[in-house]
C-alpha cells in the first residue's frame, strides 16, 4: 500500500479575512477519503490555526506579535480539529491530532516514539492530522506555513509521495499574474540553482508560506527519497491525479532512496557548530568516492566545537559539500589538519580515530 503525504495550506482552509472555510474542508475531507478508498495510506498535514483562531480573538487582522499568533493558534486549532473531525465523520473515517515542534525533530528519540505513534494510527485506520504546536513555538511559527514540516514527516515516514497543494497551479517560468507569456514547468528531474530562483516571495496574507518556502520542501523531501507534487486540488478528483502523475502543477522527482532517521536529522535539523574547508581530493573521496574524511584533506577550520558536534564541510570555493559529526575539537583539529595518517598518529599517540569525519557519520548536501 503506497503511503501519501497530503500538505494543506491556510489559504486553502480560510477566507482572506481570516476564519474558516467549512465548504473547504469538507471538500479535501472528500477528496482524502476518495485517495483512501484508492488504496492510498494518508497522512495529512496541515496549517490554518492561526487564520482560523485570530478572528475569535477578536483581532481585526492576522497578529504579528508572538504571544498574539500563540493565543490565535490556541483558539484556532481547536476550531480546526472540530472542523477536520466533522468533514471526515461522513465518511467514516476517526481522525487524529499530532502536533511538533522544531524541537521535536532535534532529537532522534522524539523523532523515533512520534513515528511509532503515526504507524499505530495508520495500521488502525486513523487518520493522522499533524500540525505544528504554535502555541508553543518560539521560532515565530515559521514552518514555512508548515512546508518543511511536511517534508520532514514524509522523509520521516518513508512516503510513497508528498502532495503540496497551494493556490497556484505549480512553479512557472515567471510569474503568471503579472507576465502572459509565463509557462507552467510539468516536471523538474532536479532542484538546480537556476530552478530555485524561479519561485518568488510569500504568496497570501492568511498564510506564511509561498513557493519558495514550497521548493525548500521540495529540496528537503526529494533529498530523502520522497517525490513530491506541487499544485491545486479545486475540483472533485484531482487529488487522486496527482498523486497518479496527472495533477494539475509541478513534479520534483527524486534519484535518491529514503534517509534512514539518522541521516535526515543530520542533513536537515542538526546544527553545525563549526566549518571545515576541505581541498580537492578531499571532495572528491567525499562526493564521489564515498569516503571518509581524513586530517590530510583539511585545509581551515572554522567555529567552536567538540567531538561528536555537528560541522559543515565547504569546497575550496566555499561551496558547501555536506555535514558530518566530527572526532576532533577544533583545536585538536587545527593541529593535525593537512598531515598525513602516520603523522597524525604520531602526533596524537592513537589518542583519536584516525578519521575526522567517519562515512557512517556524513550526509552529503551537494
Amino acid at each position: 500500500m503506497q503511503r501519501v503525504v497530503v500538505k494543506i495550506g491556510s489559504s486553502s482552509l480560510t477566507s482572506p479575512e481570516g476564519g474558516l472555510n467549512s465548504l473547504s474542508v469538507r471538500f479535501f475531507a472528500k477528496e482524502i477519503a476518495s485517495l483512501r478508498l484508492a488504496g492510498y495510506q494518508v497522512l495529512l498535514v496541515t496549517s490554518g490555526a492561526v487564520a482560523a483562531g485570530f478572528r475569535e480573538m477578536g483581532y481585526v487582522e492576522r497578529p504579528k506579535q508572538l504571544h498574539e499568533k500563540q493565543a490565535a493558534a490556541a483558539v484556532g486549532q481547536a476550531l480546526l480539529m472540530q472542523s477536520y473531525r466533522e468533514a471526515f465523520q461522513i465518511h467514516n473515517i476517526p481522525a487524529a491530532q499530532i502536533l511538533l515542534t522544531r524541537t521535536d525533530f532535534l532529537h532522534r528519540k522524539r523523532m523515533g516514539n512520534a513515528s511509532m505513534a503515526v504507524e499505530e494510527l495508520l495500521k488502525q485506520g486513523v487518520l493522522p492530522i499533524v500540525n505544528e504546536n504554535d502555541t508553543v513555538s518560539v521560532d515565530e511559527l515559521k514552518f514555512g506555513d508548515n512546508d518543511t514540516l511536511s517534508a520532514l514527516v514524509a522523509n520521516l515516514l518513508k512516503a510513497d509521495h508528498l502532495i503540496i497543494l497551494t493556490d497556484m497551479d505549480g512553479l512557472y517560468t515567471s510569474d503568471p499574474r503579472i507576465d502572459p507569456s509565463a509557462t507552467r514547468i510539468e516536471c523538474v528531474p532536479e532542484i538546480t540553482a537556476d530552478i530555485y530562483s524561479l519561485a518568488g516571495g510569500s504568496g497570501s496574507s492568511v498564510g506564511t508560506g509561498g513557493m519558495r518556502s514550497k521548493m525548500d520542501a521540495a529540496k528537503i523531501a526529494t533529498r530523502g527519497g520522497v517525490p513530491v507534487f506541487i499544485g491545486q486540488s479545486t475540483e472533485p478528483g484531482q487529488l487522486l491525479e496527482a498523486v497518479q502523475g496527472r495533477g494539475r502543477g509541478t513534479y520534483f522527482e527524486t534519484k535518491t532512496t529514503s534517509l534512514p532517521m539518522k541521516k535526515q536529522w543530520l542533513a536537515f535539523l542538526s546544527t553545525p557548530l563549526g566549518t571545515l574547508m576541505v581541498d580537492e581530493g578531499a571532495e572528491k573521496a567525499l562526493i564521489h568516492g564515498g569516503r571518509s574524511l581524513l586530517p590530510v584533506g583539511v585545509r581551515s577550520v572554522e567555529g567552536h566545537f567538540q567531538s561528536g558536534d555537528v560541522v559543515e564541510v565547504i569546497s575550496p570555493s566555499r561551496e558547501i559539500l555536506g555535514r558530518g559529526i566530527v572526532n576532533y575539537s577544533e583545536q585538536q583539529l587545527t593541529e593535525v589538519m593537512g598531515l598525513p595518517s602516520q603523522d597524525r598518529m604520531k602526533k596524537t599517540e592513537g589518542s583519536h580515530r584516525l578519521e575526522v569525519i567517519h562515512r557512517d557519520e556524513w550526509i552529503s548536501l551537494k
